[in-house]
């Protein structure tokens, strides 16, 4: 288990909670590949461009392609269903 909390390993409790204090920065996205080496590709639902996210853990135990999900685009968090993940999105 990884214990740095920077972008990517650990989710902080506050990084989880000023996500969650504010929800119109959650955007809508569908898993559109996910790699071995901790990346993931996601289409935004509404347009716009790609973005990658990399997780230090790596995310292919809990995305698959086609996959609903949200990224917080403040805040970098990724929400998998009820799973709440720390992201670097570029």
């Amino acid at each position: 288990m990884c214990v740095s909390e920077r972008a990517g390993h650990s989710l902080s409790a506050i990084q989880l909670r000023v996500a969650s204090a504010t929800p119109s920065k959650w955007v809508d996205a569908t898993v559109y590949s996910v790699q071995a080496d901790g990346r993931a590709v996601l289409s935004p639902a509404f347009g716009g461009a790609d973005v990658t996210v990399w997780n230090h853990a790596g995310l292919a135990q809990v995305l698959a392609v086609g996959d609903p999900v949200a990224l917080h685009s403040v805040y970098n968090v990724l929400a998998v269903g009820a799973h709440r993940l720390s992201v670097v999105a570029h």
